[in-house]
This record gives C-alpha cells, structure tokens and sequence, in this order.
C-alpha cells in the first residue's frame, strides 16, 4: 500500500473557519463534495455557493461529483426495502467513474479530500462505499477527524466491525449499507 493524498471530511455542524483550518492543516488543494444534494438545511455555511465562496477566498477548489459518488443515488436499483446497499452502487457505472477520477487525483499526488455531512466517517459512505472501494486498489482514504489529526481507512474499518474484520467467520465478506430506510 502506498501513501496517499487522498483524505475525506465530514462538515457535521463545524464553523466554516474551524471546517477549513482542518482542510489547510492537512494542505488540501481540492475539495469535493460526495452529498447526493449538495446542500443543509442546519448547516446553511455549507449548502454548494456559500462553500464554494469560502474555500475559493482561501485558494482552495471546490468540485461537486455528489451525481457520481453521492450516498443516496437517483437510481432505485440501489435500494432493498428503502435501504442504500453500496454493493449495488459499486458495481454502477456512474460510480466506477467518479472513483476513477480519485484514483487519477491519487496517482498524481493531488491534496484532495471527500467531503459529505456526516462527522464521523464511521457513520458515512466516504467510508463504507468509496474508502473500501480504494482500500481495494490500494489506496487508504485519509479520515480527517480534527484540525491535526487523521485515521486511517483500516482503523476506521476495524472500528465498524469490532476488529473482525470485512469477512465472517463463514468467510462471507460483511455488506454495509445505509442506516437509514429512504422511501
């Protein structure tokens, strides 16, 4: 596994400021928003042209591939009974795309980071879709989680199935999906 520049971050109800000192701290050059809709009804320092604004004053580019990598896609067929199951969006063609564009940012050394809603990556696809999707090409998403502190995409995996790992003891590989159901 080689290093990475690719890092993700969750807005959560964060400050715009305190949002951004994270990203400089961690001399991210990019930022791209994985939210199906990029906007928050609690957040409104982070719906697209308030964001885009910010991190533009502060040199840094914002690019919205939520069509392509967003948790709750338009497309129906990647829900069982109101719940998004990511094995069913990794294999869409819409997401292979948006993940080889990270893929392309990585093997160039791009500062780059995911962005959605959710604080915790534990709580987010950024790491049950896309980082174990990297994991798989070799490439370990970077969680920030502070303004000085990041985990990795295998402690934030460990931590999701208590250190057993992604396959069972019947050697079946875990699914993750969404916790909530999407009617």
């Amino acid at each position: 596994m080689r290093e990475s520049s690719l890092y993700s971050i969750g807005h959560g109800n964060k400050e715009i400021e305190a949002f951004i000192q994270e990203l400089k701290t961690f001399h991210i050059e990019y930022l791209v928003d994985v939210r199906s809709k990029p906007y928050s009804k609690w957040n409104p320092q982070f719906n697209q042209p308030t964001l885009d604004l910010e991190l533009k004053n502060h040199g840094i580019t914002y690019i919205y591939l939520g069509e392509f990598m967003g948790g709750l896609p338009e497309d129906k067929t990647c829900y069982i009974d109101g719940k998004v199951v990511y094995d069913l969006i990794k294999e869409k063609n819409f997401f292979k795309e948006g993940l080889e564009r990270l893929i392309t940012a990585n093997s160039r050394n791009i500062k780059l980071a995911i962005m959605c809603s959710e604080t915790k990556p534990q709580e987010c696809h950024r790491s049950k879709l896309i980082g174990q999707e990297l994991l798989k090409k070799g490439i370990s998403l970077n969680h920030i989680v502070s303004k000085n502190m990041v985990i990795s995409q295998e402690t934030v995996i460990n931590e999701l199935t208590k250190g057993l790992g992604m396959i069972d003891l019947f050697g079946k590989e875990k699914k993750f999906t969404s916790r909530k159901k999407y009617e």
